[in-house]
């Protein structure tokens, strides 16, 4: 068998401040949101030639999440969340299996919570 394992490169509480919501007031006022990220990916090449060209570059994946999250703005965290799986996926195609969480801070709604969190995970075929 031709078997390899799997790296997990995770980004942890990345914090940004952005203008999603179905309320009004989401959308003009913004509001505080944390994403982690597990990139999952065969590192084996990076892990021989010792560079980033050969890896995942979790600064470029931090660019391509804040280009999602300060771009279009959308209702729905689960159409955010799907919106950044698939920007990673087609922007880094060394890697297998994307997941991703999403936590909005500060949520304003009628209760006490300390956020809403949406967990979302897209493979490649055969993953």
């Amino acid at each position: 068998m031709n078997k390899h394992t799997l790296t997990r490169l995770t980004i942890r509480n990345a914090e940004f401040y952005a203008y999603h919501g179905v309320k009004s007031e989401e959308q003009a006022l913004g509001g505080k949101y944390q994403i982690d990220a597990d990139l999952f990916y065969d590192d084996r090449q990076a892990v021989v030639s010792d560079t980033v060209q050969d890896a995942v570059n979790y600064e470029e994946v931090m660019f391509c999440i804040d280009e999602i999250m300060n771009g279009d703005r959308f209702n729905l965290v689960e159409t955010l969340g799907y919106d950044i799986l698939t920007a990673l996926m087609e922007r880094f195609t060394m890697l297998q299996k994307v997941t991703v969480r999403i936590r909005k801070l500060y949520v304003p709604i009628r209760h006490i919570v300390d956020y809403i969190e949406v967990e979302q995970t897209l493979s490649r075929d055969g993953v």
